[in-house]
């Protein structure tokens, strides 16, 4: 075999590359892989990791969420053709660990980054705390990041038109519902409703409330919501279609209902403040609450009925290794052993700096 020299190398080596690059659709029946990435967060303890497996159909226990974790899902759009990639990432910790989202929001992950917000209907208390600032840090890191995407495109020189970077907000069709009065969120939002098995034996005029609660906020955010159980196959089926369709681009099925006696499932785009109607209240004059905006009265009349967790009661923890949850008793022993050696040495340390100021 005849030796090539050091410049045909790197010329058949630039030509792979060009090769890969123009033709990475030719081969396999002309398809290329799509990948997404599908952010869950939401309550602590909400059962998103049940829901995810489900939705993998995963035949596996559910762990607790160790802060941020990483799997993936694969899905072939047909025959001998190549499997679309989801990557999947999921918060725990509740409202906890949110200083986490900057890891996969990320400029790789912006242009195809969809949000799924899953909210505990069995705890009311802590639903609307959990959304407003899980959704408050998730806007800001997807525009931090959009801000980011902008500057790098202006400082290119000689950047092309199609190459431009995303814009800092979702464009909805001109015939969206209240276009003029929402708020939408920049990437596809998807908020689930769990556990609503226990949900459902609450009283009908608090569940009232907590429906139509979701209901404008999803709306207010453009986003889809569907009330869902991992005990109830229906419902998972239903959860599975609305979940595919952002993680594979899937049809996720016309069903629609907007019924405060069933589980709600309302694509983005299906409802409307007119259908949703005003805030439920009948023990106070709207007029009174003094709110800001129409967000802000919604909250206040939720928050009549669910008065918010104190920050005492939320317990929220930003260091995982003291949740109990994650405890280990031997680790733990360790720990509160090295803990006090510790605090035993700062004291020895403190003094023999007091006694060497008392000599000087």
């Amino acid at each position: 075999m005849a030796r090539l020299s050091s410049e045909d190398l790197w010329e058949q080596a630039a030509a792979e590359i060009r090769s890969q690059e123009s033709g990475a659709a030719d081969w396999d029946g002309g398809e290329a892989v799509c990948e997404r990435s599908v952010f869950l967060m939401g309550s602590k303890a909400g059962g998103k990791t049940s829901i995810l497996l489900r939705c993998l159909e995963r035949d596996e226990p559910p762990k607790p969420t160790l802060a941020l974790e990483y799997t993936f899902g694969r899905r072939a759009r047909g025959h001998n053709t190549p499997k679309d990639i989801a990557h999947l990432w999921e918060l725990g910790g509740g409202t906890s660990l949110s200083d986490l989202i900057q890891i996969p929001i990320t400029l790789v992950s912006i242009r195809s980054l969809s949000v799924v917000l899953v909210l505990d209907l069995s705890k009311p208390d802590a639903l609307w705390g959990t959304m407003e600032k899980l959704l408050h840090a998730a806007r800001a890191q997807v525009e931090k990041v959009f801000s980011q995407a902008q500057q790098a495109q202006r400082s290119r020189p000689g950047a092309k038109a199609q190459t431009a970077a995303p814009s800092a907000a979702r464009v909805l069709p001109k015939d969206y519902p209240d276009r003029e009065l929402i708020s939408p969120f920049p990437v596809p939002l998807l908020i689930m409703g769990s556990k609503y098995d226990i949900f459902q034996d609450f009283d009908s005029d608090k569940k009232k409330v907590i429906s139509k609660t979701l209901r404008f906020l999803a709306h207010y955010y453009a986003a889809s919501l569907i009330f869902t159980s991992i005990k109830s196959e229906s419902l998972m089926s239903k959860t599975k279609s609305f979940f595919s369709h952002l993680a594979f681009g899937l049809d996720r099925g016309k069903t629609v209902s907007c019924d405060p006696g069933k589980p709600l499932i309302i694509p983005a785009g299906s409802d409307s403040f007119r259908q949703i109607g005003s805030p439920p209240t009948t023990d106070v004059d709207i007029a009174t609450l003094h709110a800001k905006n129409p967000k802000d009265l919604w909250k206040k009349v939720y928050e009549r009925v669910f008065p918010s967790e104190s920050p005492g009661e939320q317990r929220e923890l930003k260091d995982p290794g003291k949740d109990p949850q994650y405890s280990e008793p031997q680790i733990d022993a360790m720990r509160a052993q090295k803990d006090q050696e510790l605090e035993q040495y700062k004291r020895n340390a403190a003094k023999s700096w007091k006694e060497l100021e008392l000599e000087t």
